[in-house]
Parts: C-alpha cells; structure tokens; sequence
C-alpha cells in the first residue's frame, strides 16, 4: 500500500510500501480519498513534540482524512461500508498520507452531505481544536470578548467561524490583504500584524487564541481583563496537561520548567495559561458535521495537491502565507 513517511526527525517525508492496515473488532477501515496537512506534521517531522508524542520510525504522517468505509470490525456499531466518513485519528494511530487506514469508531463520524470528501478532509484536526478551545474549555459566551491569532490561516479560520457563532465579539490578526476575508469570515476587529501592534490596539479580552507561541504568547496576556484566560495551541506544554496526559514524573518536571516563566506572568497579570492538544472525537465531529451542513461552519481550502504530491503539501504549509488548510486528494 502506498504511503509516505519519514525515516528521522528532520528528514524529508517520502513515498513508502507499507502494509495493509490491521483492522481491530473496534476499527473501520477507511479508503482514504482526501487528506489535510496540519502544522503537527510539521512538528512532528522536525521533533519538536518526541516528548509527548514519542512515536517510532518509520512514521507515516498525516492527521485528517475523509473517505469511504472499505470494512469494519465485528463490535462496530453505526458504521457500514460505502459510508462517507471522516475523522482525525487518536495519536499513535496517525497515518492518514496512505491510501488506507484503520481507525477506531470512536473517532469516526459521517461526513458532512453538503460538501465534497475533499473539503470534509480539511476539517476534522482544526474543526476539533476550534471545538475544544471555544465550547470545551473556554465556554465562551455570548458578548465575551475574543481574540484569534492568524485569522486566515487553518486553525485560525475556523476558530473566527465558531466564535462568532457562540455570539462572541471576535478580534483577530491577519495581514492587510486577508482582512476582508477574516471579516467575511466574521471578525468584528481585524489587526493588520504587518503594521499594527495588537498590544497597543487591544485590551479587556475575555479569552486569547494563541497559535504562535512566543512573543506573541506574552503579549497576549496583556490584553486580557483579570480573570481572563490564554489558551495556547502550539505551547509550551503546561503541568495540567502533563497529568491529564498521564506523563512520567521526569517529564511532568521538565513540562514545568518549560511553561514556568509564561505562568509566572500570567499569574502576576491576573489571568491564567493553559496548553491544549486537541483529542479525536468523534462525537464531537458529529456536531461539527451538523453546524456545516446547517451553513454556520464553511471550510476553508487555500490549495489542493494531489497524492504524489504530498511532500510538496507538507512542505508548503511549513513556508506559510496560505489561507485555511492544504488538501491532498487520494485516487
């Protein structure tokens, strides 16, 4: 079955002959015809998560699929093959740059019947995580005030759509030529990165949406009211997350140590830091699927590769500067 991996950290991904997917009394073996590309991969790739996310090589990459239900497992329930599905699957059981895999039913929900497989595959990671920021742990409300790093990119984009339909007023950072997209998109206020500083623009913020880390991280606390909450997608890591994880205690030290100084000053500004790695659930994309086929939620697709082209859509999403995510379309 064709795929494509990475040998090493730091290597570049390539085309590989793995075998067929091993399907469990739990899984649905899935035929994949799309994929996304997601800056976990990116991560990944370059060894950035291997503490909390120590994966062996080879590894085959990919985190968002849509597709077709080939077979399932004996204690399936509610699935059947010929479904159209899509899912994001739990981690250690990535691996959607392949022309098949086996996901477990809890991760799996039917697809949207309002679009294509393909734009169901540009979903399941960043739909999760804008679900699991804004209604899980932010629980935001109507009138609260919200800000959402890089408004026109994967995350960032759907984030604005699902704030928004919370009834939230939504800030956002983009660069002057994204602008009106972010609004279309429904941002209130929109903070050109390139020549306004959002510290300066910002203040009394309810919940921050930082997907930069950083410099960015730390400013962002200065534009929350007392109380308020900074909710980080790309770290560092925090204590909380280490238990929740289930982390040896050497780790929980050094996850600590990581986050220390960004708790430090939020704690001394009155508002707080949390990291989130977001779950596979597919209970959750069944609502997901609900809001798209309803018109709140719309994806949003800056380019489209084919499969032979993977490395080449793992390598453009590193370099940036495209809106929403990037598509692989499987044969």
């Amino acid at each position: 079955m064709r795929a494509f991996a990475i040998d090493a950290h730091k290597q570049s991904l390539h085309e590989v002959d793995v075998p067929e997917p091993v399907v469990g009394p739990q899984d649905v073996l899935i035929g994949v015809a799309a994929t996304a590309v997601n800056q976990l991969d990116e991560k990944l790739r370059e060894g950035e998560f291997t503490a909390i996310l120590p994966y062996r090589m080879p590894l085959v990459l990919g985190h968002d699929l849509a597709g077709t239900v080939l077979r399932v497992g004996e204690q399936v329930q509610g699935f059947a093959p010929g479904d159209r599905v899509f899912a994001r699957p739990r981690d250690h059981r990535i691996g959607t740059f392949a022309e098949r895999i086996a996901v477990d039913q809890a991760d799996v929900a039917l697809a949207p019947v309002s679009i294509s497989l393909a734009d169901a595959a540009s979903l399941p990671l960043v739909a999760l995580t804008a679900w699991q920021v804004l209604v899980v742990r932010g629980d935001v409300q109507p009138a609260q005030k919200v800000l959402i790093h890089a408004g026109a990119g994967a995350a960032g984009s759907m984030m604005i759509q699902l704030a928004k339909h919370l009834g939230a007023q939504v800030a956002t950072t983009a660069s002057g030529k994204n602008a009106d997209f972010v609004r279309e998109l429904g941002a209130d206020v929109v903070i050109d990165y390139r020549t306004q500083d959002f510290e300066q623009e910002l203040s009394g913020y309810d919940l921050v949406l930082d997907s930069l880390g950083g410099e960015s991280l730390e400013k962002s606390l200065r534009v929350l009211r007392p109380g308020g909450r900074a909710i980080g997608i790309a770290g560092p890591p925090d204590p909380a997350f280490a238990r929740r994880a289930g982390l040896n205690p050497v780790l929980r030290l050094v996850i600590a140590a990581l986050s220390a100084k960004i708790r430090r000053r939020a704690k001394k500004l009155g508002v707080s830091y949390e990291f989130l790695l977001m779950e596979a659930s597919g209970e959750q994309l069944r609502t997901i699927a609900g809001l798209v086929d309803d018109g709140t939620l719309r994806p949003v697709i800056g380019r489209t590769f084919s499969f032979d082209e993977t490395p080449q859509a793992l390598a453009s999403m590193a370099r940036g500067g495209s809106r929403g995510k990037t598509v692989i379309t499987v044969p």
